[in-house]
């Protein structure tokens, strides 16, 4: 059974093929398809009007003459039948008129059937209507004209033909069109395929953009206020100096490894089997401490508290909160100038989420809040915001009300974020 199933399949298969490769050639090379088969039926016909009409035909007598121009006109017109099919049934619709009234009965009017057949295929189906009123005035007339046996045999039978011949085309086209419709579909599927990977493509520069501009903005920041510290210090302090310097070179290993972390994602080939991947967690809620080091090394006070009762939170949501105060101590070293404080606050809201404020107060800041904001090309507050947005959580930036002045950035980020 497995082997007749196998042989099946195999000739399912061949026979697929076969239609395939002949329907590719009509689609490359129709004249060559229309003239063969328009050809065939043109010699049939004219074997047929050699005298083989007679042993069928109600009056023999018909002019051997007629019988041939009749036989043409039923047989030619073929050749247009995929342009035009209706008008080549128009053509044919006299000759078998004629054909009916003599008694010759040609059989070449049995090539109406491929023209009823193509007006299926190719034209709107209520030309079918016209069609029949083609079709049925010469078999009305062939019936009065020389009646052999009953209304049935003469009319409704051919007519019978005819219904089945146009009821296969209506299958083949719907099959054709089913076809077409699940290409379109394919082709549909994989233009949104292709826009889904841009948009993911996109989405992911993005990301990797802000992970880039913390890392290098947050960790240059550090570096160039630990050395403008030692410049300082060099000429009164020369251990001071020589702590800056080394703070100098803590922060740039870390920078570089976060980077070459960042950086290892991207990499095209893939690690030789069996090597683990080289990874590092990213940074959380328990880093904040060495975060905020960093940035007391680098000159700037900072405060930091912790108000209720710290509850776990996913490392997504710890990573936003560090990326956020790693970002806002930034900005108030670049912009905050010399003298300023910062505080940092963490508040975990009875549960239900956590808030985050990260507050300066620099001179600096004094009537030049706007200069804050993100500059022309700038990420930072645009970063800031699509990270708590993304956890269903919302960011305020701006300049501390008068008297006391300074920036204050508020983050806050619910327990739960259903996307």
């Amino acid at each position: 059974m497995e082997q007749q199933t196998g042989g099946d399949a195999t000739l399912t298969a061949r026979v697929q093929s076969v239609l395939h490769r002949v329907r590719a050639f009509d689609r490359r090379r129709p004249l060559v398809w229309d003239a063969a088969l328009t050809g065939f039926f043109v010699l049939a016909a004219l074997i047929d009007a050699r005298g083989g009409w007679r042993n069928i035909a109600a009056n023999p007598d018909v002019p051997p003459d007629l019988v041939v121009v009749l036989s043409l006109v039923l047989s030619v017109p073929l050749l247009w039948r995929r342009g035009n099919p209706l008008a080549v049934l128009v053509v044919m619709a006299p000759a078998v008129l004629v054909s009916q009234w003599t008694g010759a009965l040609l059989q070449a009017a049995l090539i109406q059937l491929v023209v009823v057949f193509n007006i299926a295929l190719r034209l709107p189906l209520r030309r079918l209507w016209w069609a029949a009123a083609l079709l049925v005035p010469p078999l009305v007339v062939g019936a009065v004209r020389f009646p052999r046996g009953s209304w049935d045999q003469l009319i409704v039978a051919p007519l019978w033909a005819y219904a089945l011949v146009a009821l296969g085309a209506v299958v083949v086209r719907t099959r054709q069109e089913y076809t077409a419709s699940l290409v379109e579909r394919a082709r549909q599927l994989e233009v949104e395929r292709d826009q889904q990977a841009r948009l993911a493509a996109a989405a992911e520069r993005a990301r990797i953009a802000r992970e880039m501009h913390d890392i290098i903005g947050h960790n240059l920041s550090v570096i160039t206020g630990l050395a403008d510290g030692g410049r300082y210090a060099a000429a009164k302090s020369p251990e001071r100096a020589a702590q800056a310097l080394d703070g100098i070179a803590t922060t740039s290993r870390q920078a570089l490894a976060e980077l070459r972390r960042l950086l290892g994602v991207l990499r095209d080939e893939p690690p030789a089997p069996g090597t683990p991947p080289e990874l590092s967690p990213q940074p959380a809620l328990a880093d904040l401490d060495q975060l905020l080091e960093g940035v007391r090394a680098a000159g700037l006070p900072v405060r930091f508290t912790v108000r209720g009762v710290p509850a776990p939170l996913p490392p997504g949501r710890q990573l936003t909160v560090y990326r956020v105060v790693q970002e806002a101590l930034t900005n108030t070293l670049k912009h905050a100038g010399p003298g300023a404080t910062a505080s940092v606050e963490v508040s975990y809201e009875g549960g239900a989420g956590v808030a985050v404020s990260v507050t300066d107060s620099g001179p600096a800041l004094r009537g030049a809040a706007p200069a804050r904001g993100d500059r022309p090309g700038g990420r930072g507050l645009t970063g800031m915001r699509e990270r708590a947005a993304l956890y269903g959580g919302t960011l305020e930036a701006g300049p501390v009300p008068a008297p006391s002045g300074g920036w204050r950035v508020h983050l806050s980020l619910p327990k739960d974020f259903v996307t």
